[in-house]
């Protein structure tokens, strides 16, 4: 029992330190897939980060991209070409996915997980087969084809952790959502230094804890239905519930990562039928609104000069159609939903490399003006 508690609690001041390098904002990450009629699978995500602006930019990597990644003592890591072309969205305008889609329809999306990630452990003898988690996101979705081959993939090489000065010198904690185009998906973790793979039947991540005690904690709200309470008779007097909904009393409402998960999992249970990708992305958009984080709600305190020039904690929100390989996105600035077509992009190996598109052209809101001339 010591021992126990011995772990719980050097396990609650690792999150303690981390949270004061990582304001609560930047941990409310949601992601979820929607499956259409027709078999097209939609996958979506949030991005909060609410201490700064990552000034991130739709990044498109041709097949046959040269990597090389970076290790803690500055050996050369992982090196690979790319097999397949990539369309995501970068962030601090470094070579970091954040989320994206490939050629084949594979999906990947990073999320945050602090206190908890604990990536394995370098050993510089194995330096050819490590990669930091800045390397994570790109290499699998330039490598893999289908959640299988993640599966088995990422058993041959090593994810270490490596500092990253912009978020205080610290390894950045992630774990990644991966689907492919059939709808399979899975959660993988680093936790306690080694690799967990999770099935996902449910397609929903958001961030801490680790995905098992999520699913373990839906077991507490098995009660919640979108059937309404019947009515009930109290001395005679009949009591109705006061509109719809009622079969919903009791879901949580907060920004924590627990509440988040409950709400993404019966949101997508309860999303109506779609016929195919592009009607499923009006769904997941929706329901992925309800998860937009206000600035200032969630940020902690002393931020205001980092916040400067945002409107929102949630700065941007991206969906993919795995099937019909199209890649959208809004921002905190501009609703308009714009898009990529993967189908209209040549992957075919450049002298250029990679190409980066700008979020907004403009950071302000298209609005039409309607008033009757």
């Amino acid at each position: 029992m010591l021992k126990v508690k011995q772990t719980l609690i050097g396990a609650l001041i690792v999150a303690f330190a981390i949270s004061l390098f990582i304001p609560a904002g930047v941990s409310a990450c949601t992601t979820i897939c929607l499956k259409a009629n027709d078999g097209a699978v939609v996958c979506g995500r949030t991005m909060e980060w609410g201490t700064f602006d990552l000034n991130s930019r739709v990044t498109i990597i041709p097949r046959g991209h040269e990597y090389l990644a970076g290790t803690p003592d500055g050996k050369k890591g992982v090196s690979w070409q790319t097999r397949y072309g990539v369309v995501g969205l970068d962030m601090m305008e470094q070579d970091t996915l954040t989320d994206g889609i490939n050629e084949k329809g594979l999906y990947v999306t990073a999320l945050y997980h602090p206190g908890f990630a604990e990536y394995q452990p370098y050993d510089p003898a194995q330096a050819k087969i490590s990669m930091g988690p800045n390397d994570w996101v790109k290499y699998v979705l330039s490598q893999f084809a289908t959640v299988e081959e993640v599966r088995e993939g990422l058993k041959k090489v090593r994810v270490v952790a490596i500092l990253e000065p912009l978020i205080g010198n610290i390894p950045p904690p992630l774990h990644l959502m991966v689907t492919d185009k059939t709808g399979k998906s899975i959660v993988v973790e680093y936790l306690k230094g080694g690799l967990r793979v999770f099935d996902n039947p449910l397609h929903v991540m958001t961030n801490a804890p680790s995905y098992d005690w999520h699913m373990t904690n839906l077991r507490n709200y098995v009660n919640l239905s979108t059937n309404p309470f019947p009515a009930t008779k109290m001395e005679g007097v009949e009591f109705a519930p006061l509109g719809a909904g009622s079969g919903l009393l009791g879901i949580p409402g907060d920004y924590t990562p627990p509440s988040r998960f409950i709400r993404a999992v019966y949101y997508t249970q309860m999303a109506r039928k779609t016929p195919d990708g592009p009607e499923t992305l009006y769904e997941v958009f929706r329901i992925l609104d309800s998860f937009n984080l206000p600035l200032g709600s969630a940020e902690g305190s002393g931020q205001q000069e980092r916040l400067k020039g945002m409107r929102s904690s949630t700065i941007w929100t991206s969906a993919a159609d795995t099937k019909n390989l199209v890649y959208y996105y809004h921002t905190q600035h501009n609703r308009k939903v714009r898009m990529v077509n993967l189908k209209g992009i040549d992957f075919t190996p450049k002298k250029s490399g990679m190409v980066h598109i700008p979020l907004d052209k403009q950071k302000s809101q298209d609005i039409e003006d309607v008033t009757p001339k």
